[in-house]
């Protein structure tokens, strides 16, 4: 008998629960409200897929845009219209600065009165424009029957390249309508550009004329790893933003890791005859704000278009994926490239200096440091990081992990995000806890969701790294201010006491020599842990961190 695609009625609510379950989400993070419930009673009576009720949007955000990271999946997040929607708006400009594949569903009043200023609550006449503002695209569900449609159209703008965060709003009215839809679901698939055989073939050709050629991975480049190695294998070195490390292994002695910025890697540029940039932004926080000379020839391979020569003049710009550009480029390469046999020494060489000089910085720290790097890589433990002193100095950098995947740190700058990044990361591992590295200063303001890794059993450990003070803020202040510590001092919760109150068990330790063991201990257990670093008894570290450095405007060659 012949099969009839449409063939039962059900609510668009009912429908959008059955159809996220089909396309294979496992995993939905939100609040639930009046203006989302018929879409959250379904996926409750369903009961296919685990919904995460964070306490704030934003953290709902942060935890699903940690969960795609991690799990290389879409993650997807449920708000509610107005206020809650703008919750996330903080937390949605990170997902797009990372480019994750993130579908945002939230809600507006009825059709009826939806953009005219006229319903008794919650109406934002222009939420469309705050949504377009921070999504790579946005969708309207106007009537039941487009459904199937405006779906597809939104989860396939989330996942294909460049991938970013999708807003879907969908009028509550709309929610619990009822209509014909489709019974079979089939999930779209991730669209790539596909880059033309003549940008390959002149790529090819600058690669083959150069004796120091030179890999930038970026975030673009995380679905290219068995693409990259091979071309480091056949004698191209690397170096990688914060947001492209392990896409090439960080034990291999021709990557430069994320040390992109530091005296050894620009006298190492300096001697290098070519450039290939791939997926990378080349950001201005890591390249002295576009004054950093790269070398030249300079070739970059994008998704996204708009991105070619943005902040660096380019000789050849090829437009593509980076895996299927990287794959059909080797194929025009011999097996080992003529490149100068000193060049893998050379990045080895500059790595080891630098690490050795940001040992020095870190004063007592190196132990908790190293401490780190022995268990992050070896366990394959997703490595979060919240904006504070501790990953601008040590995590960012010298804590090596095993997997791109696991890296997950907030790329915009934001601070405050760790706390809920952590949940998310560590509900999306398939394994090993998540270490998630936090400041006290952050932590506040998202300290509840501490509550949502305690309800959600999530398996984690929080290593919160306490100064009792906005600590950048502060050696900014010293640096640039005269000492005029004008509102980085805080009133810091005592920590012991918020764990207790939560359920959260908590460990403070005063010497970085008990680190290592206490952080077994926190690995070992069930659920989340939190250990909480006393940095005042401890003491500072062997160098100020006071921001970022800053390169001469203007020259970008």
């Amino acid at each position: 008998m012949k099969h009839d695609p449409i063939a039962q009625s059900e609510t668009v609510g009912e429908f959008i629960a059955r159809y996220l379950a089909d396309i294979g989400v496992t995993t939905i993070f939100g609040v639930i409200s009046i203006h989302n419930m018929p879409i959250l009673d379904a996926v409750a009576r369903q009961g296919r897929i685990r919904f995460v009720p964070a306490r704030g949007e934003a953290g709902a955000m942060n935890m699903a845009d940690a969960w795609a990271r991690v799990s290389g999946q879409m993650g997807v997040v449920l708000t509610s219209t107005g206020t809650a929607a703008g919750n996330a708006a903080g937390a949605q400009v990170e997902a797009l600065t990372a480019g994750t594949p993130l579908l945002h569903i939230t809600s507006t009043v009825d059709l009826g009165f939806a953009d005219r200023d006229r319903a008794p609550i919650h109406d934002v006449p222009r939420q469309p424009e705050m949504l377009k503002g921070i999504s790579k695209a946005y969708f309207r569900l106007w009537s039941a029957e487009s459904a199937i449609g405006t779906l597809t159209a939104a989860v396939s703008a989330a996942i294909s390249a460049p991938s970013g965060p999708v807003a879907l709003e969908i009028p509550v009215d709309v929610q619990r309508s009822t209509t014909v839809v489709p019974t079979r679901i089939i999930p779209p698939e991730a669209q790539s550009p596909r880059a033309s055989d003549r940008a390959i073939e002149a790529l090819a050709e600058m690669l083959r004329e150069a004796k120091r050629p030179m890999l930038w991975l970026g975030g673009g480049a995380r679905g290219a790893q068995a693409e990259a190695a091979e071309l480091v294998k056949r004698g191209v070195a690397v170096v990688t933003s914060t947001n492209g490390r392990a896409v090439v292994s960080e034990d291999n002695p021709a990557n430069l890791g994320a040390y992109n910025m530091v005296p050894e890697a620009q006298a190492l540029y300096a001697s290098c005859d070519f450039m290939l940039v791939v997926g990378s932004r080349l950001r201005g926080n890591e390249t002295l704000n576009n004054a950093m000379r790269l070398p030249r020839p300079l070739a970059q391979i994008d998704a996204e278009p708009s991105q070619g020569g943005r902040n660096y003049a380019v000789e050849l710009f090829v437009h593509g994926d980076a895996a299927d550009t990287l794959r059909r480029l080797l194929t025009l390469l011999p097996e080992k490239l003529d490149v100068d046999p000193q060049l893998a020494f050379d990045v080895a060489t500059a790595r080891a200096t630098a690490e050795g000089r940001l040992r020095a910085q870190m004063g007592p720290y190196q132990v908790l440091a190293d401490a780190l790097v022995e268990r992050v890589t070896k366990g394959r433990h997703p490595w979060v990081r919240d904006v504070t002193i501790s990953n601008s100095t040590f995590g960012n950098r010298y804590v090596t992990f095993a997997d791109p995947r696991h890296g997950v740190h907030a790329l915009g700058g934001g601070i405050g995000q760790g706390v809920a990044m952590g949940v998310g990361a560590a509900l999306a591992s398939d394994g090993p806890k998540a270490i998630t590295l936090i400041g006290d200063g952050g932590t506040q303001l998202g300290i509840a969701e501490m509550i949502t890794a305690v309800q959600e059993r999530a398996p984690l450990v929080y290593v919160l790294m306490n100064d009792q003070a906005y600590g950048v803020i502060k050696n900014i202040q010293t640096a640039q201010y005269d000492s005029r510590y004008h509102y980085s001092a805080l009133q810091t919760p005592d920590f012991a006491a918020h764990c207790a109150s939560i359920g959260l068990p908590h460990v403070k330790i005063d010497s970085v020599e008990a680190f290592g063991a206490t952080l077994d201990e926190a690995l070992a257990a069930e659920g989340p842990r939190l250990i909480e670093v006393d940095m005042i008894a401890i003491g500072p570290f062997g160098e100020t961190f006071s921001g970022p450095p800053a390169g001469a405007a203007g020259n970008k060659v």
